[in-house]
């Protein structure tokens, strides 16, 4: 039996709360599973909320409905956060998030587009989701359709270069149905190369990733990943502007939500123990609260 949303626009806190229930099943997922990825589906998570909820067009009892908005995780590790936050939205069940990365499981460890209801396109190696994310805006285009592609980024991810390529080609065509989230968690899979904010690459850091996707001809918009007014606010301008693509940059925090995890690149694919895990837990459940 699938869990829907509770009301067809949860306000703020009813999505907050979603969103601190979708952390405590990734925890629970990746402990389960020996396996898997936990600091970058902490930082997403917020996103995928709010656009699951409160922004796709979509139907999760038809997953193929021919307009609905598209949705391309190109950082494709953090599967599991697209898994729950399509479970909790009512693609699947929820308890099938046990079975995730098993070997004769729809939940792979990066999602799997012949498989998995709702997931609009398989990725994994990085950067090629949003050149297909791209493809499908051209192909929407062509063929008179309205919806819009979201496409998902890690800041990591953008050191690749087809993630360039793709981003000087939609502008040449006046892509305007699609947008891309940047998670600007601001910690790659092995840090920086020091210790300090100083060390970090400068094409990843303040306004100079701004300034990046804005010289290829994009709109950019900024907000906080996890400020659930911010994400909806912003996605609601993004989704207005005409004549050219979006790029936002959204500020987040690796391993959002625990606390012995946030901004600690080390917890990128790292699996917690039993003590670690219950210790996450115990911070994201209510006091006396069961699994959510």
């Amino acid at each position: 039996m699938t869990q829907q949303a509770h009301l067809a626009a949860p306000g703020i806190a009813e999505l907050e709360d979603l969103a601190r229930q979708a952390r405590a099943h990734i925890v629970r997922t990746i402990a389960g599973a020996h396996g898997g990825h936990l600091g970058g589906p902490l930082s997403v998570i917020d996103m995928l909320i709010a656009l699951y909820f409160r922004v796709l067009r979509v139907r999760p009892d038809e997953p193929t409905w021919d307009d609905r908005d598209r949705l391309v995780l190109s950082k494709g590790h953090s599967s599991i956060a697209l898994y729950t936050a399509l479970a909790m939205r009512g693609y699947f069940p929820i308890a099938e998030l046990r079975t995730f990365d098993a070997i004769d499981s729809r939940l792979q460890g990066h999602p799997d587009m012949t498989i998995t209801p709702g997931v609009d396109m398989s990725s994994g190696s990085l950067g090629l989701g949003f050149s297909a994310a791209l493809g499908i805006a051209l192909g929407a285009k062509a063929a008179g359709k309205g919806f819009t592609t979201y496409a998902i980024l890690g800041d990591g991810e953008c050191n690749e270069g087809i993630v360039w390529e793709a981003a000087h080609v939609a502008p040449r065509h006046g892509i305007d149905n699609l947008i891309a989230i940047i998670d600007h968690n601001k910690l790659q899979q092995f840090g920086w190369r020091g210790a300090s904010a100083t060390d970090r690459l400068p094409a990843y850091t303040g306004t100079q990733l701004v300034d990046r996707w804005s010289a290829f001809g994009w709109r950019v918009l900024e907000m906080d990943g996890h400020d659930m007014s911010s994400i909806l606010t912003t996605l609601e301008q993004a989704r207005a502007v005409r004549g050219v693509p979006v790029a936002i940059v959204a500020h987040t925090v690796k391993g959002k939500g625990v606390s012995f995890m946030e901004n600690d690149f080390t917890w990128h694919a790292r699996v917690p123990n039993p003590q670690e895990a219950a210790a996450a837990l115990a911070e994201l459940e209510p006091a006396g609260g069961g699994g959510s």
